[in-house]
């Protein structure tokens, strides 16, 4: 008889109805493609596109970042702190069986209206395993399991999305640092010249063939060309020290490979607006937020009904330590109980209206991720390319100031054109030449860039090579 209504409150509560919405993924409003796609584009989203830049050092130190990055052993640790919530809630849903012992030593007064028992003071030993198991019988723990499945799977889109931005932060500074060192380079190169026109205006001025103004003319030049040197020097400084903590390490030089000339440009990756519903981590993310908001609008609703328990208790008691486990010890009971709400004082249909509120927030959060993430690709596809038409004609300036420059001298030594002349011409090549290594190095993030606004499978081959959360690695 007892197993019989065992097996039925089972089979009831297994089959029992859930409180609640069930979530359906909302409409969303896709464009069919990207205003600013490129025609050439390839699928390349799902390839670990790094490593097409050709640049050895550049695979080395991601790979160093995705291994020791604290931000990202913080969101594993995040990861296994939310796998752990959803543990203890799940636990919820099956008998909880305990156990407890005690031993007691008692005198009572023989003035007490009750007789004393024989011998008095007495012994009494006590073992017993309980079970309490609350009947989901309206599936509120069903509903709050269901939310916390959600927040786990958020919490590791949350991860991802912290993988995805390291490996296009640690690209595109690394790159930025390749940039720097050129410009410091084209720096040093022309105050190299410019020292040399300098000395040899000083000797031409110790003879009388030109005058002061001419010297100090060059001598302006240069040290225009100087200034530039150390702040270039402090941005180089501060660029390495912010990719050693990209890597783990502390603040110091990193290692070099090819330059900006040498590196070479990946292919554009293709993809469709639907598709970032399911490449980018924060859309996935903001998805199982929603579901996670939504389940709990259920289980806030569960609380209208009744909660039933069932609960159990078998043991072994006695006056003698030594009989504690013979048959006639044996002590056991069963009972079934239920509480619910009668006045609560609007408690309840306040946690129902908190719990719709956070999913309506949720929804909207949600879209406006969605929008956000269309957003990034069409200003990243944009900007790369409009940096391209930039970078073209920032060569084709470079070269006409650098034949400028060229005919400038070929005058000045031929006496035609006053020293004036070279100078002016010497002042626009120079910082054109800063620009046009600048705009290569943007060209080079931008598409970076695009790699993280489109998201893709790059993401889980990434991952893979992140260490152990758990794993401390000074």
């Amino acid at each position: 008889m007892m197993r019989t209504m065992v097996l039925s409150i089972v089979v009831t509560a297994l089959a029992g109805c859930m409180m609640g919405p069930n979530y359906k993924r909302p409409a969303i409003d896709t464009p069919q493609s990207f205003h600013y796609e490129v025609a050439d584009a390839q699928d390349t989203v799902n390839t670990e596109w790094w490593k097409q830049f050709g640049d050895p050092v550049l695979n080395r130190i991601i790979a160093e970042a995705l291994s020791n990055n604290r931000n990202v052993k913080v969101a594993a640790a995040n990861v296994e702190q939310a796998a752990a919530v959803l543990m203890v809630t799940r636990s919820a849903f099956f008998p909880q069986i305990t156990y407890s012992g005690s031993a007691l030593r008692q005198r009572l007064s023989h003035n007490n209206p009750i007789t004393p028992p024989t011998p008095n003071p007495f012994d009494n030993f006590q073992v017993f395993a309980g079970v309490n198991w609350e009947i989901d019988l309206w599936g509120r723990i069903r509903r709050l399991t269901e939310a916390g499945r959600a927040n786990l799977l958020a919490t590791e889109e949350a991860r991802r999305g912290v993988i995805l931005s390291l490996v296009a932060e640690v690209a595109a500074t690394y790159i930025q640092l390749r940039g720097l060192d050129e410009q410091l380079a084209i720096a040093r190169r022309s105050i190299k010249v410019y020292s040399q026109s300098v000395g040899l205006f000083e000797l031409q001025h110790s003879y009388g063939q030109v005058n002061q103004m001419t010297v100090e003319q060059a001598r302006s030049q240069y040290e225009n060309a100087a200034v530039t040197i150390p702040q270039i020097e402090n941005q180089i400084a501060q660029t390495e020290n912010g990719l050693s903590v990209l890597l783990g390490r502390n603040p110091g030089p990193i290692m070099r490979g090819k330059t900006v000339f040498e590196l070479a440009m990946p292919p554009i990756p293709a993809g469709l607006p639907s598709q970032l519903l399911e490449r980018r981590p924060d859309v996935r993310q903001a998805e199982q937020s929603l579901i996670a908001a939504n389940a709990q609008i259920g289980a806030a609703n569960a609380l209208y009904y009744p909660a039933i328990s069932l609960t159990g208790l078998f043991g072994q008691s006695s006056t003698q330590l030594s009989s504690l486990f013979a048959g006639p010890s044996r002590t056991w009971s069963y009972s079934g109980s239920f509480t619910g709400p009668i006045f609560t004082g609007g408690a309840i249909r306040g946690q129902v209206k908190q719990a719709e509120a956070a999913q309506n927030a949720a929804l909207w959060n949600y879209i406006q991720t969605i929008q956000s993430a269309f957003a990034d690709v069409e200003n990243t596809l944009v900007a790369r390319q409009k940096l391209e038409e930039q970078l073209g004609a920032e060569k084709r300036r470079v070269t006409a100031y650098s034949e400028y420059d060229r005919l400038a001298w070929l005058q000045y030594n031929g006496g035609y054109v006053p020293y004036l002349t070279v100078l002016y011409a010497e002042a626009q090549l120079f910082p054109a030449e800063l620009s046009a290594i600048q705009t290569r190095a943007a060209t080079f993030i931008s598409l970076i860039n695009i790699y993280r606004a489109m998201g893709g499978g790059w993401v889980v081959e990434a991952e893979r090579a992140t260490a152990s959360a758990s794993q401390w690695n000074p």
